[in-house]
């Protein structure tokens, strides 16, 4: 099997190269396929000769979003809509990543697949225009929401966590939003299986949740990273209203995965042992 993937630097797309086993990929990174240029990107599906696609490339700059909308909106919902019609066209089933942010955050139930959409934000907004783009091309597809994404590589969570954590005695972390921390090597793992899925079972193609559990607050998260790598820091709780952003941040980020454990067979997985990973490649386990 061949996977054509958009995405080579971030977290998603390095962890697809470094997980593929005996799946053939043809990467293509933001130095070919740039995706203020739509029609550049459709072009390389047009020209493939892959078995599926995956689209891992988003704007996820969340604050900056609320004044580059514009931008933002070309490369989460424009582009993938081209990337979209042309595998429609080609008649290759296509996986693309969403994001918890289509949601408004309320309550404190999961939110299922199919439960009303509301984001609070630009980038939320241009989120779910993607998923529209994608849905509305009319091909075989996955949209596969997470949440939290983490790894050893670029800006996350867990690296801000061990060099701020390194820094100070203590820190004030947010304590009322609760999601579920998702480890960027199981999102590829699942890209992965869901797009040989498809291939041989189109039928699936719809919307998925997939996000690491048990959902957790970011300041528990934070005691977990400072506690596994022996960071010797303490955590504050605070309200959301005490760190105030650009952009709202959802409260609740909790995402039923039940759908996805149903339809593909891929449990929800654990971010506890996902962190225990990407610690050790940093370096930065306790023994």
């Amino acid at each position: 099997m061949k996977v054509l993937v958009f995405g080579e630097i971030g977290q998603v797309g390095q962890e697809l190269q470094r997980r593929a086993g005996d799946i053939t990929l043809e990467v293509r990174g933001l130095d070919e396929a740039n995706f203020e240029n739509p029609e550049a990107c459709a072009a390389f599906v047009t020209a493939t000769d892959a078995d599926a696609v995956i689209n891992a490339v988003a704007y996820t700059a969340v604050d900056r979003a609320e004044e580059d909308e514009a931008l933002a909106l070309m490369v989460n919902a424009t582009t993938p809509g081209a990337i979209a019609r042309a595998a429609a066209e080609r008649g290759l089933p296509m996986v693309h990543i969403s994001t918890d942010y289509v949601f408004d955050g309320a309550g404190t139930a999961p939110f299922a697949v199919d439960h009303p959409t509301g984001p609070l934000g630009a980038y939320g907004r241009t989120k779910l225009a993607g998923e529209k783009a994608v849905r509305d091309a009319g091909g075989v597809h996955a949209i596969l929401r997470t949440s939290w994404v983490v790894s050893a590589h670029g800006n996350n969570f867990v690296k801000t966590m061990l060099r701020l954590g390194g820094e100070r005695d203590k820190l004030t972390i947010v304590a009322d939003q609760v999601g579920g921390p998702t480890c960027a090597a199981a999102i590829a793992d699942a890209c992965l299986s869901v797009a040989a899925q498809l291939c041989d079972a189109p039928a699936k193609s719809g919307t998925y949740h997939f996000s690491g559990g048990p959902d957790v607050s970011w300041a528990g998260f934070a005691r977990e990273i400072f506690d596994l790598s022996g960071t010797d820091c303490a955590v504050e709780d605070i309200p959301t209203t005490a760190y105030p952003t650009p952009a709202k941040r959802p409260l609740n980020s909790r995402m039923d995965n039940s759908l996805t454990e149903a339809t593909f067979g891929i449990p929800r997985s654990d971010w506890r042992a996902g962190l225990r990973d990407i610690l050790s490649e940093l370096g930065a386990l306790k023994a």
